[in-house]
């Protein structure tokens, strides 16, 4: 089935970026997941070539790309593998800077980030704070042309490889309500107070690098603050719909990788004299996923047109996100019990996968925050 907002020159950058891929990344993931981080050289690379934030303005580097070339990405890069913090630094953390810096900000990152000379990172979640972003204890005081910061997140994806985080900090701690207190200040690699904490050791997603940051009396110029004082809540609310679309697109597509994964698996496995995609059981799990795969498909492909469309759809996104992560564990589930003892072993993909997908649930909101704001909106 053709997709409206694809046109050939999106076929066209797929096949390019797909070639690319297969040279850069797919003969080092292994190693990259042992070492739990995608090399400097791959992101430079990846810039060289034009895949850093290519909807960025020529101005800066990009190429004035549409959306639709970030869900090709997102689509090629889960066909090598998750873990590859490309599609974190393109489609939900540059974002901020594009659109809530200054000029002048803007200038001294974006180029950078293009390039890939600057990986980034956002830093919402704490030891003790999660979906609940109002209530982050991460402090921002002014002193003078300063903010001091304290305080410490974790779980920051790109954490460890990162040159500038985007903190999500509280500026003012008395203000009631509590989220018009926050703020969104940059934090650079070598900011004195400012250090990473060793990678965390993760269930998936093994070569995205993932680690604790720590702010102990960090010295931040306040030229570093993004937009304004007290907004930083409203700004995440407001690219937080393209960051959970993301993840959308990204399960649909690991979906669509299991199932012809298994579906080549069972094709060649036999057992009893033929091959286990002749018993009725397989026949039926696998048009059961299909089937479920092809509505979540539809879903998704709408929500793309409305959002290039620039349409309000944070509810629809909201049952895109917690329905497709739900299901990518289901089909995983499914597709490493078809594979039988094989889908225990490392050595088949599926593997990875399972555990993959895992997380998917829990990052960018809950999947149980994501049916709160779905019940809110339906007047509950």
């Amino acid at each position: 089935m053709s997709k409206s907002y694809l046109a050939e020159e999106h076929e066209i950058f797929r096949r390019s970026f797909r070639k690319f891929l297969e040279k850069e990344a797919v003969p080092y993931f292994e190693e990259w997941e042992q070492e739990k981080q995608v090399p400097k050289s791959f992101w430079e690379k990846a810039g060289e070539q034009g895949y850093l934030c290519p909807w960025l303005d020529e101005k800066y580097g990009g190429s004035n790309a549409d959306f639709a070339y970030s869900v090709v990405m997102a689509e090629e890069l889960d066909k090598v593998g998750s873990g590859i913090g490309i599609g974190l630094h393109n489609d939900i953390v540059i974002p901020y800077i594009a659109e809530f810096a200054s000029e002048e900000q803007k200038e001294k990152w974006l180029p950078k980030a293009v390039s890939g000379e600057m990986i980034s990172a956002i830093a919402m979640t704490e030891p003790g704070t999660g979906s609940d972003l109002a209530a982050v204890q991460t402090t921002a005081v002014s002193d003078g042309d300063n903010y001091i910061i304290n305080g410490e997140k974790t779980f920051i994806t790109n954490g460890y490889s990162a040159n500038f985080v985007i903190v999500v900090c509280s500026t003012n701690p008395s203000a009631n309500p509590r989220h018009k207190g926050i703020s969104l200040i940059v934090v650079e690699e070598g900011t004195p107070g400012f250090k990473k904490g060793k990678k965390l050791r993760k269930m998936g997603q093994h070569a995205n690098d993932t680690s604790e940051l720590i702010f102990e009396d960090a010295i931040v110029p306040k030229e570093n603050l993004i937009g304004e004082e007290g907004m930083g809540f409203y700004y995440l609310m407001q690219k937080l719909q393209q960051e959970r679309l993301m993840l959308a697109i990204g399960s649909i597509a690991s979906c669509q990788n299991m199932l012809e994964l298994t579906l080549d698996y069972v094709k060649q496995r036999t057992a009893f004299g033929k091959p286990i995609g002749k018993f009725q059981n397989t026949q039926f799990k696998m048009a059961e996923m299909a089937t479920k795969i092809k509505i979540g498909e539809t879903f998704v492909d709408q929500l793309i047109c409305d959002h290039i469309a620039k349409k309000n759809v944070v509810n629809e996104v909201s049952m895109a996100k917690w329905w497709l992560t739900d299901l990518a564990k289901n089909v995983a589930s499914e597709c490493m019990q078809l594979h039988g003892g094989y889908g225990y072993m490392e050595e088949y993909e599926i593997a990875r996968r399972y555990r993959d997908v895992a997380v998917g649930s829990i990052y960018a909101g809950t999947n149980e925050i994501m049916k709160t704001i779905i019940a809110k909106n339906m007047g509950l």
